[in-house]
């Protein structure tokens, strides 16, 4: 596999992980806790603004390794198991659904 379609692969798993957290957000019997703890997850991820700036060495992008795996941890740690089994089979059954992309 050329590293092209590995970053391919990754950028679309990385696309349907988020939109998972989505779902699970929308959800209504998610814990507000958990709504919390994700919503700050992806805010942290998508914000410029870290908590040790990228330019430092090292430093800079182990906040990035080691605040967002906990932040999402922790949310999925309290949302029940069959909410997440929900969110997951209603994915699948939403990429059935959709109709082949023209290639």
């Amino acid at each position: 596999m050329k590293l092209t379609e590995r970053a391919g692969a990754l950028a679309k798993r990385f696309s349907q992980e988020i939109a998972f957290y989505r779902r699970v957000l929308k959800h209504p019997r998610t814990p507000r806790a958990s709504r919390y703890l994700l919503a700050a997850a992806i805010a942290y991820a998508l914000s410029p603004i870290d908590l040790i700036p990228d330019f430092i060495p090292v430093a800079g992008h182990l906040d990035d390794l080691i605040v967002l795996p906990l932040l999402i941890w922790l949310a999925l740690r309290l949302i029940p198991k069959d909410v997440m089994a929900e969110c997951r089979n209603s994915m699948k059954d939403a990429a059935t659904d959709q109709p082949p992309s023209a290639a």
